[in-house]
C-alpha cells in the first residue's frame, strides 16, 4: 500500500543504502506510520479462530497425487505399485481415479471417493531370465553386378515391344 510512496520518500531524504533505509524505518516512519492507522483492539487477544488440531494440521501439510487405478486393482505411484486390497472393491464405480497422500515422515494414505482404501505395496517384479539376449542384425547383402538394381534405366528394353497404333486417346468411337 505504501510502497511506491515510500520509495519515492527515501529518494527524497538521500537515502540509498539498505541500513540506512531500515534505521529510518525504524526511528521515523513506523512512528508516523502507527499513529495515523493504529487503532485500540476491542480485546487483548484475539485469534479470530480456533487453533487447528494436530489432525487437521496433518490434513492440511502433505502431499496429493491423484492416480489412476488399473484393472487389477493396482496403482502405480513413483515407481512404486500398490496393489489395493481384493475385499475393497469400487461398487461399480466408473471413476478409475485415486487420491494418493504422502506426509513428511514417510506415511501413506490412499483415499476413493473420499473413502480410505488399505493397499499393500507389491514388491518390484523380476526380470524373466531366459538365456543371453542376442542382439538382432540384419546383414546387407550387395546386389550382384548384373542385377537390375545396378542397371541404368536407359539399358532396360522396353516390355512393349508392338508398336501402339489405332489406339485412341479418347473413349468414344
Amino acid at each position: 500500500m505504501h510502497q511506491d510512496p515510500l520509495i519515492k520518500k527515501l529518494r527524497r531524504k538521500g537515502i540509498a543504502s539498505y541500513e540506512a533505509a531500515n534505521q529510518y524505518l525504524e526511528e521515523r516512519y513506523l512512528a508516523e506510520h502507527n499513529r495515523g492507522f493504529a487503532r485500540e483492539a476491542a480485546e487483548p487477544e484475539d485469534y479470530h479462530r480456533r487453533k487447528p488440531k494436530r489432525w487437521e494440521l496433518r490434513q492440511i501439510f502433505r502431499l496429493e497425487t491423484e492416480r489412476a487405478i488399473g484393472n487389477d486393482w493396482v496403482i502405480r505411484h513413483h515407481g512404486r505399485y500398490l496393489q489395493l486390497r481384493p475385499g475393497q472393491r469400487y461398487r461399480g464405480s466408473n471413476k478409475r481415479k485415486a487420491l494418493v497422500c504422502e506426509w513428511e515422515d514417510g506415511s501413506m494414505a490412499i483415499y476413493h471417493q473420499g473413502e480410505k482404501m488399505a493397499f499393500a505395496e507389491l514388491s518390484k517384479l523380476k526380470a524373466i531370465q531366459s538365456g543371453p539376449v542376442i542382439a538382432q542384425v540384419r546383414l546387407r547383402i550387395p546386389a550382384k553386378k548384373d542385377h537390375p538394381w545396378r542397371q541404368s534405366y536407359k539399358s532396360i528394353q522396353p516390355a512393349l515391344a508392338v508398336p501402339l497404333f489405332r489406339l485412341r486417346p479418347y473413349a468414344s468411337p
